[in-house]
């Protein structure tokens, strides 16, 4: 079982609630085990990280950044939790909203390599 932060919960399920559109969109084309019968989870607790989406049998995090990840700032929090999670022994794959808006085939061929 992956560490969790408790009182990143209610947060999660906030998140969940306003995801962007990128976000929904791939979610739409990822869950219900679309994806080789994979099934995943969005904006799930691990560690004191809320990660966009993970599946379990795969070990596999995805994360669509909009442009604060970008910044200097924001490239130091990623790497912070890729760090993290790659030393869980999770796989991590990162998108632009731009990506996922504009080319989601590429982006879900991408996941599809990846499982």
């Amino acid at each position: 079982m992956l560490p969790h932060n408790p009182h990143l919960k209610l947060p999660a399920r906030e998140l969940r609630t306003n995801m962007t559109d990128a976000e929904r969109l791939l979610w739409s084309r990822i869950r219900r085990k679309q994806l080789k019968s994979k099934q995943f989870y969005r904006q799930k607790v691990i560690g004191n990280y809320i990660v966009d989406f993970y599946c379990y049998d795969s070990q596999l995090v995805i994360e669509v950044d909009g442009g604060q990840h970008y910044m200097e700032h924001g490239k130091e929090s990623d790497e912070s939790r890729d760090a993290y999670l790659i030393g869980l022994g999770l796989q991590v794959l990162q998108f632009s909203n731009s990506d996922v808006l504009t080319n989601i085939d590429s982006v879900v061929d991408s996941i599809l390599r990846e499982l």
